[in-house]
């Protein structure tokens, strides 16, 4: 920026305001030398993107400069900067450069002596506060969730991991959103060739708008012909560092409070931060009962129905007459009850997630107990399906991950059919490509069923159940990390780290 002789801001401030159409919330403050002489500042900003309170000390700061000024000095800018006491300061010559600034939350300040502008970040507006995740809830631990400002977002994960090796690179994407995007890693623990294929992942979107992280999801994923999410996403910021803790890189994304993860495995998604905060036997248990409920979620109505339908001989003798008792006068084949049933709790739950939050979850337990009673006095449905159904429902809720909940829920439907036309056998000819296809998926390159397939058998120690912390010294063998221990193998001296 250079200190020129002729009044500049006049047709940078008109020019600036066609750019904008003349919106009503661009904001002009003219400050004068002397109230009968033509302004020689002026400090423009978007009404509602800027802090008011240090607002006030600009301006302040602004109408110092002029009322002190005696001719102009050899380094306007610098001057002007040492007098603004708010907010970091950048020049910018082009009137695109100043619009974006005032776009992203920056008052503009520009007049007699300047070509172009000073620009001073005080971003403001309406913004909510650090609140506990409403998505993924924890009885013992941090209660701090992820908001919709990717500057709180980025200082909550600073605060878990104090250390200079922590990288934030920004990026902006969306051509009229112009979101802002930042990848987060830790440099010597993330494996480059990770990190080079999100760089060029993320450059390669081309897109009008970036509205949630979920955009982003689905434009850098590496298939989207499945249902199983392939990229992990969290609004914990304890998650996020766990995770690169062990290597791998995340996403933040300005205006939502879900971040993305990658690389992610399948068994990543029954995995939760609680786990390594409370005792290695309970967590444990509790990792047990959550892949004792993936299968019953995925495959007891299926079951039910290929059994009751099918292969009534593997039922025994008191069981079957009691199930026969409760058939006796139902219209509907097994197959066609169990559907009925599946889409009316999935009804109720989508339901009670779109009604306001106060009558929500009553109107959800009131409508199933009411239909689920209902329909079996009615003689529609039988009360072992309303059981099936209802354990089934329960089931699906205790995976930590509502992305992978939901990917169950829809292989649920295809093994119900498959087991109405061909039994257990229809049960298993759905399985066979089911596994095929997860072994066959990538998350970033990462086979998405490691440590499984291929075996991996280091990563066992913290997979179905989790050893006490003096058993992991080394991070998962997931990604191939580059410094692979986390605790020295014998005594208290640390080990340096293996770049």
């Amino acid at each position: 920026m250079n200190v020129t002789e002729k009044p500049a801001a006049p047709s940078i401030v008109e020019r600036l305001r066609y750019q904008l159409g003349g919106s009503s919330d661009f904001i002009v403050r003219f400050i004068h030398e002397d109230p009968k002489d033509p302004f020689m500042y002026a400090v423009c900003y978007i009404d509602g993107l800027v802090d008011k309170n240090l607002l006030a000390f600009l301006l302040e700061a602004v109408a110092a400069e002029a009322r002190d000024e005696s001719g102009l000095p050899p380094d306007l800018p610098m001057s002007l900067a040492s007098r603004v006491p708010v907010g970091a300061l950048t020049d910018a010559d082009s009137d695109d450069a100043l619009v974006q600034a005032m776009l992203n939350g920056e008052a503009v300040i520009v007049g007699t002596g300047l070509t172009g502008g000073l620009c001073v970040a005080i971003p403001g507006g309406p913004s909510r506060s650090v609140e506990e995740p409403s998505s993924q809830t924890v009885v013992r631990g941090p209660k701090d969730g992820f908001t919709e400002n990717l500057a709180d977002n980025l200082s909550l994960v600073r605060r878990r991991l104090r250390t200079p090796h922590l990288r934030i690179e920004d990026r902006v994407v969306g051509r009229y959103t112009r979101t802002k995007v930042a990848v987060v890693y830790i440099e010597g623990i993330v494996q480059p060739v990770i990190l080079d294929e999100l760089r060029r992942r993320l450059d390669a979107i081309d897109i009008d708008g970036i509205l949630e992280s979920g955009y982003i999801e689905e434009l850098i994923q590496d298939t989207a012909w499945t249902p199983f999410p392939t990229i992990h996403n969290t609004e914990r910021p304890d998650t996020v560092a766990g995770h690169l803790l062990e290597g791998h890189a995340a996403v933040l994304v300005d205006g939502t409070p879900f971040a993305l993860i990658v690389p992610v495995t399948f068994f990543k998604f029954f995995l939760s931060s609680e786990d390594y905060y409370q005792r290695h036997d309970i967590a444990s248990f509790v990792r047990i009962i959550r892949f004792i409920a993936f299968f019953v979620s995925l495959l007891l109505p299926s079951l039910y129905i290929a059994v009751t339908t099918f292969q009534q001989e593997m039922i025994p003798t008191t069981m079957l007459i009691s199930l026969a008792a409760q058939r006796e006068g139902i219209p509907l084949p097994a197959l066609l009850e169990a559907l009925l049933m599946e889409l009316t709790f999935e009804v109720i739950r989508e339901a009670g997630i779109r009604m306001p939050r106060v009558i929500g979850p009553a109107i959800s337990i009131v409508g199933a107990l009411v239909l689920g009673q209902a329909a079996v006095q009615a003689g529609l449905v039988s009360g072992a399906m309303v059981i099936i159904v209802s354990f089934t429902a329960i089931a699906s809720f205790v995976i930590p991950a509502l992305g992978m909940s939901a990917a169950i829920r829809l292989m649920r439907f295809l093994l119900m059919a498959l087991a109405g036309s061909f039994g257990l056998f229809g049960i298993l000819a759905g399985m066979i490509p089911l596994l095929l296809h997860l072994v066959s998926l990538r998350s970033f390159g990462i086979p998405y069923l490691l440590p499984v397939a291929p075996l991996k058998w280091r990563n066992f120690r913290d997979l179905f159940v989790r050893l006490p912390w003096r058993a992991l010294k080394e991070r998962p063998a997931v990604i191939g990390s580059r410094n692979p221990r986390r605790q020295p193998r014998t005594g208290p001296k640390k080990e340096e780290n293996r770049t």
